[in-house]
């Protein structure tokens, strides 16, 4: 091992520098010899587009000089997140290694290139508490997308869209305190792709959108995030900060294809693109879908919810799939088929921690909304 691979082994054991200082994913391969951070491969990847602010070189396969060695040593991922991340505000979305790259790069850009978390106090787009442009929106019928106008306002609390620019009416008026906004770029096809749900009649709608600018999307989707703390700041005046921001937009727990059969579990298993939302188990009959065929909601295990592997006695499984999956409720079972052993393993080990969790005061609320509707 050579003097230099000894003094980059060295440094990489200070604390901070074995995650990547911009996603988290552990033991990174590459650094910014500019910036003194350390980063994985694909936020090295990312680093690279903007080579007038950082220059990249591999740990391992890099010649490194003795002053770039030096200001490596100096520097590193704890120091740097204190001068790039001083004033990170609360509802800003930190992407991890797991999500999307739009995500990743504009919180890369941001950081470094905008240094728009440097100083406190810096005036945020996010934070103006008004937005109002255009995304492309797909159809509810046809799946065409199409430009439409949407309109975010702090004050009235809701997020709205047009179907034309200067249309007087919205065609939807969403209160920010239901909606939840996903980025799901496979899923929609395009690596701005945005999910927005909300709840309208206490079911959840979808609604599709992207734009061409990646740091355009991020930025909606972090004012959604500044204008939900804000309306829940307002409601529960008491709660912390760290209270509030589970609250605002999240990422699904789960998604796939599975097989279900109906209530009476007479008819044939049918496929069904899935979601889980927190305890919200819905069903689509396409992954695009504007609504869900169905929900179901998944409590506490104390209150009568059990998830078990397999399918019960006698239950005619006449689908592809054989990886069987039963879900208790109160009021009724349902079973499901995976297509293979890990899928199911998957799904169990999510509806498992659900229905371990302890419920909160909102989610008793839904539960009896849901018995209410069902």
């Amino acid at each position: 091992m050579s003097a230099n691979d000894r003094a980059m082994r060295e440094i990489l054991r200070k604390p901070g520098n074995h995650a990547c200082a911009d996603c988290g994913a552990p033991d990174p391969g590459w650094g910014s010899c500019t910036l003194g951070v350390f980063i994985c491969l694909a936020c090295s990847g990312i680093h690279r587009n903007i080579p007038e602010i950082s220059k990249v070189k591999s740990l391992h396969l890099s010649r490194w000089e003795d002053h770039e060695m030096q200001f490596m040593a100096e520097n590193g991922n704890e120091l740097m997140k204190k001068k790039y991340e001083a004033a990170v505000p609360v509802y800003y979305y930190k992407p991890s290694h797991k999500d999307c790259q739009v995500l990743r790069e504009q919180w890369i850009r941001a950081k470094y290139e905008r240094k728009e978390f440097s100083e406190p106090g810096n005036s945020l787009v996010y934070e103006e508490g008004t937005r109002d442009g255009m995304l492309m929106k797909r159809g509810r019928d046809n799946g065409q997308f199409l430009s439409r106008r949407f309109v975010l306002s702090e004050i009235e609390g809701t997020l709205k869209y047009f179907t034309k620019y200067d249309a007087k009416e919205p065609k939807a008026v969403i209160k920010v305190d239901t909606v939840n906004a996903t980025f799901q770029p496979e899923k929609i096809g395009n690596p701005t792709g945005l999910q927005i749900t909300y709840l309208k009649d206490y079911s959840t709608r979808n609604i599709f959108v992207y734009h061409e600018s990646g740091k355009e999307i991020v930025d909606w989707f972090n004012s959604i995030r500044a204008v939900q703390l804000h309306y829940l700041q307002v409601a529960f005046p008491g709660a912390t900060d760290a209270e509030l921001v589970p609250k605002l937009t999240r990422n699904f727990l789960k998604e796939g294809y599975m097989e279900k059969t109906g209530p009476r579990q007479t008819e044939g298993f049918k496929k069904r693109w899935f979601t889980l939302d927190r305890r919200r188990l819905m069903y689509f009959k396409d992954p695009l879908d504007a609504f869900a065929k169905g929900e179901a909601f998944l409590g506490n295990k104390e209150n009568g919810y059990s998830v078990s592997p397999g399918l019960p006695a006698g239950a005619h499984c006449n689908g592809a799939w054989h990886y069987g999956i039963t879900i208790g409720t109160p009021d009724r079972y349902f079973l499901f088929t995976c297509e293979t052993e890990s899928d199911q393993e998957e799904w169990l080990k999510h509806f498992t921690d659900v229905i371990s969790a302890q419920m909160s005061p909102q989610e008793y609320t839904m539960e009896a909304l849901f018995k209410h509707r069902h």
